[in-house]
Formats: C-alpha cells, structure tokens, sequence
C-alpha cells in the first residue's frame, strides 16, 4: 500500500512508519521540515512539503491524519488556540481540497482526534455513542476537527476517527514529561486525584490504528484507549512504585488553574471513556490493564 501520513513526525506517526516499513508498505509524510523526514521516520520514507509535490497518477491508497500542534504544551493564550485551531482544522481543510481534487481517491482516511471529544465526563462512563459532557475549548476543537474529517464521505472515502487517550510511550509524550519531577521525589496526583485517565500503550495505538485501516467494515468514531481507565491518584501510585520513587505529593488544583488557566482542565478533568466500539469489532489489546503497561516500559524509562 501506498500510505500518506500527516503528522508522521510525531510520536504516534513515527511509531506507524516502523511497523509499515517493516511490513513493506511505501510512505510518504506532508510535513513542513520534508528533508528530515527520513532521518526522523525512517530510511525510505519520503517527505513532501506540498501535498501537490504527489503526482496525480501515483495512487495513494489510504491516508493518515495525525497533524496538530501540541495542546499540553502551553497555556491557552488567543494566539495559542488560533495555532492549535489552524493545525487541526485548517490543516484538514487543506487535505480535503486536495483530496477532492485527485481522481483516483484513497479508500480511507484515519483521522485523529482526542478522548477530549467528551469534554470533562465526571463518573460517567463513556462510550462512542455518548454525547459531548461538558464542552471546553479542547472538546470544541475536536468537535470540529472530526467534523471536518467527516465530510471526506462525501468523496466515497471510508471515514475513520480515533479518539486516542494519553500514549504511554517510553520515547516520548505524556510519560516523559512525568518522569523527572517523579525522579525528583515530586510526583503525586493532580487537584483532588479523583478524576478518569484513560490511557493506552504505544504499541496498542500503533495496532489499532492499523487494525482500523484495514478493516473494511470500520468506520466512524473508536475510542483509543485500553478497557481499564484509571483515577489519577491509582496511575501516580503506580507510575512511582514502577519508578521506586514517591508519589504524594500532590499538585492543588487552585495552583494548577493560576498557572495554566483554562488549560488545566486537561488535567483536572477525565474521561471514563471504553473502547467498545473497538472491542466488538474484534480489536484485542496487548495490554489491558495499567501495571502490564508500566512494567512493560519500565526497562526504557
């Protein structure tokens, strides 16, 4: 297969271009730094700045939509949102013109989205069919970026959308920014520790996403996010007991909301959100529950 990515350069993308390189699928990744595509994503791939730079008869049979500048990165300032809105939505846009243009058509889009979608859930468990809970300008965006992905149906392109939780990966993402206040001694649950973490292992959010793009019958959204979600409390127990180091002290939530603002509502808040949809279409998770994901990692962190 020919695969397009974009956002290939990230952790999620990188990790895709392994395995389908491995397998023999040729890539190419619409990135703004193309000449550094193949040193980051692999020997073979190939970067292209231009989506245009893709020859109308070179058949690209499935495309993958991971673009978007870091949410959790900084505070949500007016310019902020624009960048994020921009490199979500618009970029989308971009794909989809483009996509409208090519007669030959890929027979899927895997789109990204967030388990963010939900907004901050509270206790209620959610599942791919529960409705938005409490919408904040995280759950706007991925409203929106969804929506957008969505109209690629229009073209005959068989829409996937995969709300991913937070990637435990030992090279990069959500773990990374834990391990040096845990090594520290300063690791602990955020406000009150009670609120849902969903979660998901780097090697199973490389299978479902391959899973999803192969499976025929998929389409619409997937939760991303291993059967057993969390309380923040029980995951900062459990990441310092895999790190031998403490993990109470927490971090009060009045401290969080005047140093982040509205962004802290990424951490304050959760989702008690099941892959259900995943689950019943046959999707098997290599791991299940928190410890096996920790211990599996804990060699590289």
């Amino acid at each position: 297969m020919h695969i397009l990515l974009t956002g290939g350069t990230g952790l999620i993308g990188q990790h895709l271009c392994q395995r389908w390189l491995g397998e023999g699928h040729r890539l190419t990744v619409w990135s703004r730094r193309p000449e550094q595509v193949a040193k980051i994503c692999g020997t073979g791939v190939r970067g292209v700045a231009r989506l245009d730079d893709i020859a109308e008869d070179d058949t690209v049979d499935a495309v993958i939509n991971l673009a978007g500048a870091p949410i959790a990165d900084r505070p949500w300032t007016a310019a902020r949102r624009t960048l994020l809105w921009a490199s979500r939505v618009a970029l989308t846009e971009q794909l989809l013109a483009w996509l409208e243009s090519r007669e030959q058509k890929p027979s899927v889009l895997v789109s990204g989205s967030a388990v963010g979608w939900y907004g901050d859930g509270g206790e209620r468990e959610l599942t791919e069919t529960s409705a938005p809970v409490k919408e904040d300008f995280a759950s706007q965006l991925c409203i929106a970026w969804e929506e957008t992905a969505l109209r690629a149906q229009a073209l005959g392109i068989r829409v996937v959308l995969v709300r991913t939780g937070l990637v435990l990966a030992a090279d990069g993402g959500f773990l990374s920014r834990l391990l040096l206040p845990y090594k520290l001694g300063l690791g602990g649950p955020l406000g009150d520790g009670r609120q849902w973490m969903p979660w998901v292992h780097i090697d199973d959010q490389i299978a479902l996403i391959d899973f999803l793009m192969q499976h025929k019958d998929a389409s619409g959204p997937y939760n991303a996010c291993a059967p057993e979600p969390v309380r923040n409390r029980e995951f900062a127990k459990r990441l310092g007991r895999t790190l031998h180091r403490p993990a109470f002290m927490p971090m009060p939530a009045l401290l969080l909301k005047a140093g982040l603002g509205e962004l802290s509502t990424l951490l304050l808040g959760g989702q008690r959100a099941r892959p259900v949809r995943l689950l019943a279409a046959g999707f098997t998770f290599r791991f299940n529950d928190l410890q096996s994901a920790l211990d599996n990692l804990s060699s590289r962190l």
